[in-house]
């Protein structure tokens, strides 16, 4: 059986779902295809029009025998193979696999050898679900930062405590495979057609609770706060790990460090891995009111429950330099996200219901840099020197940004970085030249794609630093770390991977070499 995907289904968003079903069924009669058991595949908002709000959805259906004029006839195309895990290999492991993180990479690359029977041991530096957020909460309402667990470090990654947006660029079968596991363990079924799918923080912290579980329960053994300090080699082998516990046997080793692991690039690079250097951005977080971006996208529709808060995504680019916005958060508040002492690391979050009063995205440049992570403690260290100290973060209007003048905090829109911790401070003295050039820029153009994005008493909040990983540990077509026989450098930390999505699937694909070179011991 083929799957075959009918496109283009356009419907006021209104309508119910059911009908989409039922115009890709006539379709498939028109087109003489026979098809069953259909589905909604995707679906996503045009919003172009505001008096004319439509949903586009795509249905999927199985089918015996389709050829290509019957797909042209109809708009429709034959969905490409899902997600088969590899056959087991025949090489003898020396030692249980090491996967090192606990974040989308490690979490998916950890379950996938659990249930083959690999019984992994994972570490991962920060803590459990649990204990991390107690953590997280106390950073929030004290000030004081635990530097080994915060929103950085801990069980599920940064990715926990963002939004848990699972939009992606790439085009790979094992991302639905991803989000069919997502709801295995508790994420809400709309995840598997909404084109911006999000899970949100509140019920993300219980999938990954779920899935560490899971890996126990299959015979893996997960090592919280516990930091790798050290890899050693046998005739370019990693024969074991070294913790700040203890010292670890490993057969092999996965890499799923997250892109916050300062300590772990520099050790590698002293012990001669080849890591490059590699583009990231730093930028501010933008916040508006949540009801002024829905208005503006929607409307009269605004605040429709069928719509939800409003998303957006725009960028920019002039030459090799870009502005683009990340990370939006709808509905959502900025977030403090420092893992080192006296800096300051901006974020956004949001939770399942995306209903708070502001909405939040970041605005980031595209930053080269010969040592791109000085650069970004350079910046995080200015940014916590700029907001007083205590994680006073630095903050300023738009308006005021735009006129150069540190100006004071408007009154209209709260700031929500740790519920108001924030003082005026003009962020052109925070960034080069360029970067705030492109910031500049790229509010006076999405303001005319979404009018009032610019609005003056919108609040700008930096430093946004966190983006993705400033380097890429280099790794051959094996996947495997390069001069290295069983090391596989997995994920966003590893620099091959944006975000949840992407990350897992990448945990999953380094998961999949080693299955299928390995056998279980």
């Amino acid at each position: 059986m083929k799957t075959i995907v009918f496109k283009n289904i356009r419907l006021p968003y209104t309508a119910p779902l059911g009908e989409a079903v039922d115009i890709a069924l006539k379709r498939a009669r028109n087109a003489g295809i026979k098809i069953s058991s259909p589905y909604i595949y995707k679906r996503s908002i045009d919003s172009r029009h505001r008096d004319n709000i439509l949903f586009v959805y795509s249905v999927a259906a199985s089918c015996d025998k389709v050829n290509e004029k019957q797909l042209k006839k109809t708009d429709a195309n034959i969905e490409k193979d899902g997600w088969v895990t590899p056959t087991q290999g025949k090489e003898l492991l020396s030692a249980r696999p090491v996967v090192c993180g606990f974040g989308p990479a490690g979490m998916f690359a950890s379950l996938l050898l659990a249930e083959q029977g690999y019984r992994p041991i994972v570490l991962e530096r920060g803590s459990c679900v649990k204990t991390r957020a107690e953590k997280v909460e106390n950073f929030m309402r004290t000030g004081v930062l635990d530097t080994s667990c915060n929103i950085q470090f801990g069980a599920g990654g940064a990715g926990t405590f963002s939004d848990g947006k699972l939009v992606t660029r790439i085009s790979d079968s094992a991302c639905r495979y991803v989000f069919d596991r997502f709801v295995e363990f508790g994420a809400p079924e709309e995840i598997m057609y909404d084109a911006k799918p999000h899970i949100g923080t509140d019920k993300l912290l219980g999938i990954v609770d779920a899935i560490s579980r899971r890996v126990v329960e299959l015979g893996g053994e997960i090592y919280y706060d516990t930091a790798l300090r050290a890899i050693n080699k046998t005739n370019n082998r990693v024969c074991s790990v070294v913790t700040d516990k203890g010292e670890i046997d490993c057969g092999a080793l996965i890499l799923a460090v997250g892109n916050s692991a300062r300590d772990t690039y520099r050790y590698l690079m002293a012990e001669n891995y080849v890591v490059e250097p590699k583009p990231f951005s730093v930028g501010v977080r933008i916040e508006h009111l949540r009801e002024d971006i829905d208005r503006a996208m929607y409307g009269d529709h605004a605040g429709d429950p069928l719509l939800g808060a409003a998303p957006y995504a725009f960028s920019k680019r002039v030459g090799e330099d870009a502005v683009y916005t990340f990370c939006m958060c709808p509905g959502g508040e900025v977030i403090a996200a420092a893992s080192e002492e006296n800096t300051v690391v901006t974020n956004g979050m949001s939770r399942y219901a995306r209903n708070g009063v502001n909405s939040n995205a970041a605005i980031a440049v595209s930053v080269r840099s010969d040592d791109p992570i000085a650069y970004q403690e350079a910046l995080e260290q200015r940014g916590y020197a700029a907001g007083g100290g205590e994680y006073y973060a630095p903050c300023q209007s738009v308006g005021d940004f735009l006129d150069a003048r540190q100006g004071v905090l408007p009154h209209r829109i709260k700031p929500t970085y740790m519920g108001g911790k924030v003082r005026a401070y003009d962020l052109n003295s925070l960034f080069e030249r360029r970067i705030c050039d492109m910031l500049k820029l790229g509010i006076a153009s999405f303001d005319r794609i979404l009018p009032g994005f610019a609005v003056r008493d919108a609040l700008l909040t930096g430093p946004e630093t966190r983006t993705s990983a400033p380097v890429r540990i280099t790794r051959n077509g094996d996947l495997l770390a390069l001069g290295v026989d069983n090391l596989y450098p997995s994920g966003e930390g590893a620099g091959y991977a944006g975000g949840i999505t992407s990350a897992a699937v990448d945990g999953l694909r380094c998961a999949a070499a080693l299955i299928s070179r390995y056998k279980r011991n």
